[in-house]
């Protein structure tokens, strides 16, 4: 490990080591697995079964159904508050386009009433009107009330009035649960007519990160039930060793993969880098440790307990995979897309049956000095407005590349779900040996004991992994022991692989193949297995004696079949397998097209197409979404085997990128080392601060941009430590700086035609006390003084579209 791939150089911190059985070494490859049955037998809670049932959802121990099936729901995080109501709809279409079937949401006590007494659900507070349009557009809905929420929202969601009443917050001191009731009360009565057994709001989220008071997580619960909300599940979250009341909440667990709350100059820590092996430990103490340290209200001095897993009653679900990460002014990470899909993909082969993000779509506060900082009493500074939170869909609806990669995990989820969700986890004979092993390869097997999924994630960030040769898998089943692919393959860095056992599709039966399945379309007497390539791996696949494969393919022997790389170069090969009585077309994709891949349902059912840029299903049920120019989306033709272009209207020849006028007013003064700090993290500098140190540039926006109600996004590139956006002399963004492009939508920062726009950057000291990503980090070491640079500005607008039907 060379310090240059940290954020820092701290001394490191080394896990629980993982065990190793010795007799698997000996073994082919050294990946050999048994499968290992439910430990338990299958159970129904009282929760969702005999209390709060609802028409479509219910709980077993295993996992969750919805509509008498197995399925495994996936949540993403997107706040309400944080985004114009103009923009609600669009959001979460583009969501369920990429799988998430379940919208969550913290409910902010103080975005709602910041007075005492003046509650607000107007605009974009109006929770009714969120839940009815997730409602109509199909998607279910988590609310997670508090009344402490956190979110890195000022007081953890409390409005400062709340905050500064003499009551003990957070327990069940009689004078703090009458606030609550109240506020739950105007809550209640706002939602009313929504709860219900036919509701979509499926869950209710009592508290946040409480670690020493299940008995008023009870009262609360009571307290939501007289205030009329319901919902057929009830979670809390469960990380940090959480005492929780088992019959009443169904424990939630997180992931992240970096963090902003561990120091500065903190190594990569074991919490994060634990998530990017297989395991069956769900709970995540570093999540949260920031606020057991310095907040009180029964938290004050916890230290995470034992690692836990999930209770018997229920099964595994997560609520905080990491979406991206926040940025804090003393830490700034940047999770990568691969960053993300990876830790979302081990919770998979770990169990999950409950796949859910924060964030989604990120945001921003609703007015200035919402944030949590170091004035709230909380070890970190906060920008005041951004939100962005590197989410796979950005504050300004831009999409980043986690969110297609995780659009082929939740397709996959989709399409599986049912039988997945039926499978237990099991690891392999040969475990890493501890966080610092990077030769083991990282896999794990979901099995019933006939069928199943074999997952291999090999990647890390910060210490990259090499490729891992000789990899061949030996999976022993209760139907006997499968042993793939037919000759050893290396696995590439980078590499999220979920490669199917004795998978059968319409009759047909693939023993193995060595690419992810991704979807099945027409799922009825004719239907086409849809498979993703991995880069680098040879496309195998196995099929019964008995069952034919034509296409182009070169045999191995054995009934096992390799795709010709050559043909699969073009983008993706149609194969047809026959048994004799079945047929099954299988469709495989390149990498390339796999992160091209949308499947969604449509007026006409399930279909695949492949598009670079945003795509989703408008209220008609026909495609819609957004684009550069004219939008280059093809729809799999089922009839045909091919990929056709989809007729679209309403797009327009590309608009050209704009490039603003950009003015510099005024240049910067010297800035200091620090501008003081809190719990010994370092703090933000002041509005006041920025005003007088700061780089200045008037931002001229040429007038046609705001023609014909043309949506734009403005992409500063820049370097240095805090910059801020003023309209009109008004501050309605900033961005702390970690190497990232800020990216804004001019509608939404409330630009207008002669707007008088003005850009602010704070050069960051050199001997600035705050984490870098590395990229950052090494350009401020090689920078001769105070840096502080604008890069460029640009203007770059979008089309929206509609499908030509």
């Amino acid at each position: 490990m060379n310090d240059d791939d940290l954020l820092t150089t701290a001394p490191r911190t080394t896990a629980r080591p993982m065990t190793i059985d010795p007799d698997a070494v000996a073994r082919i490859g050294s990946l050999h697995v048994s499968h290992k049955p439910w430990d338990s037998p299958l159970i129904t809670p009282a929760m969702s079964n005999t209390m709060d049932r609802h028409e479509r959802y219910r709980l077993t121990n295993r996992f969750v159904e919805v509509r008498q099936r197995p399925c495994i729901p996936v949540s993403g995080e997107i706040h309400f508050s944080r985004l114009p109501r103009s923009r609600w709809e669009e959001r979460l279409r583009l969501m369920k386009a990429g799988g998430v079937t379940v919208i969550a949401c913290y409910v902010f006590w103080i975005h709602h009433e910041q007075h005492e007494g003046k509650v607000r659900f107007d605009g974009n507070l109006d929770i009714a009107a969120f839940v009815r349009l997730c409602e109509s557009i199909g998607l279910d809905v988590v609310l997670r009330i508090g009344p402490w929420c956190h979110g890195e929202v000022r007081n953890g969601g409390f409005p400062d009035w709340v905050q500064a009443v003499e009551v003990r917050h957070r327990t069940n001191d009689p004078a703090y649960l009458h606030l609550v009731d109240r506020w739950f009360s105007q809550l209640g009565t706002h939602l009313r007519g929504i709860m219900g057994p036919a509701s979509n709001v499926i869950g209710i989220q009592i508290e946040n990160e409480l670690y020493t008071e299940p008995q008023h997580i009870i009262e609360l619960k009571k307290l939501s039930r007289k205030a009329g909300l319901s919902a057929p599940i009830w979670t809390a979250t469960a990380w940090g060793g959480a005492d929780l009341p088992h019959d009443d909440v169904l424990p939630l667990f997180g992931g992240y993969g970096d963090g902003f709350w561990v120091e500065a100059d903190a190594p990569w820590d074991p919490t994060f880098r634990e998530h990017f092996f297989f395991s069956h430990v769900w709970d995540d103490p570093g999540i949260g440790a920031d606020l057991r340290e310095h907040l009180g209200s029964g938290n004050a001095g916890v230290h995470a307990g034992t690692p836990r897993t999930p209770s018997p009653l229920y099964p595994a679900a997560t609520c905080e995979l990491a979406g991206g990460m926040a940025t804090a002014y003393q830490r700034r990470p940047w999770p990568r897309a691969l960053d993300v899909a990876a830790v979302a993909h081990n919770k998979i082969g770990n169990g999950s049956a409950w796949q859910g993000y924060y964030m989604f779509a990120g945001g921003t506060n609703p007015a200035d000095n919402l944030q949590e900082s170091h004035a709230t009493g909380y070890p970190n500074d906060l920008p005041r407005f951004d939100y962005d939170f590197h989410a796979p869909i950005g504050t300004s609806g831009r999409v980043t590349g986690s969110f297609a990669e995780l659009r082929k995990q939740h397709a996959f989820l989709a399409a599986f779900g049912d039988r997945l969700a039926q499978m237990p986890s099991s690891l392999p004979d040969t475990l890493p040996d501890g966080i610092e092993d990077t030769s083991t390869l990282r896999w794990a097997l979901r099995s019933d004991g006939h069928s199943g999924f074999v997952f291999v994630t090999w990647h890390q960030p910060h210490i990259p992994l090499a490729p891992h040769a000789g990899a061949r898998f030996d999976v022993a089943l209760e139907a006997g022991t499968v042993t793939f692919p037919s000759r050893a393959v290396t696995v590439p860095p980078g590499t999220v692989a979920h490669w199917p056992l004795n998978l059968e599709v319409g009759g047909v039966t693939l023993e193995w193949a060595t690419a992810s399945p991704l979807s099945i379309l027409s799922p009825g007497t004719s239907p086409t297995l849809v498979l993703a390539a991995e880069a680098g791996i040879p496309v195998e696949v196995r099929l019964p004696e008995g069952t034919s494969l034509r296409g182009p393919v070169d045999e191995a022997g054995s009934n096992t079949f390799v795709v010709d790389g050559n043909a699969l170069a073009s983008g993706s090969v149609v194969l047809e397998a026959r048994s004799a009585d079945a047929a099954l077309t299988i469709l495989v994709l390149s990498p390339e097209s796999a992160n091209q891949a949308w499947i969604l349902d449509t007026a006409v059912g399930r279909e695949l197409l492949l598009s670079e840029e945003p795509v989703w299903v408008a209220a008609s049920g026909n495609l819609a979404g957004l684009s550069r120019g004219m939008p280059d989306v093809r729809r799999y033709n089922l009839a045909s085997a091919a990929f056709e272009a989809v007729p679209v209207e309403g797009a327009l020849p590309a608009p050209p990128v704009l490039r603003p006028a950009v003015e510099l007013v005024r240049p910067s003064q010297p800035v200091p080392e620090t501008f003081g700090s809190f719990a010994g993290r370092a703090s933000a500098p002041s509005r006041e601060t920025i005003d007088a140190l700061s780089l200045a540039y008037k931002v001229q926006l040429p007038a046609d941009v705001f023609a014909n109600g043309a949506r734009a996004e403005l992409e500063i590139a820049w370097a240095g430590d805090v910059a801020q956006l003023l309209v009109d002399g008004v501050l309605v963004a900033d961005r702390y700086w970690d190497g990232s492009p800020w990216v804004l939508e001019i509608d939404d920062a409330g630009i207008t035609p002669g707007a008088d726009v003005t850009l602010q950057i704070l050069p960051l000291s050199t001997a600035a006390r705050v984490g870098l990503p590395l990229e950052a980090k090494r350009r401020l070491d090689a920078s001769p003084g105070d840096l502080g640079v604008l890069d460029s500005v640009q203007l770059i607008p979008w089309c929206s579209w509609d499908e030509k039907v």
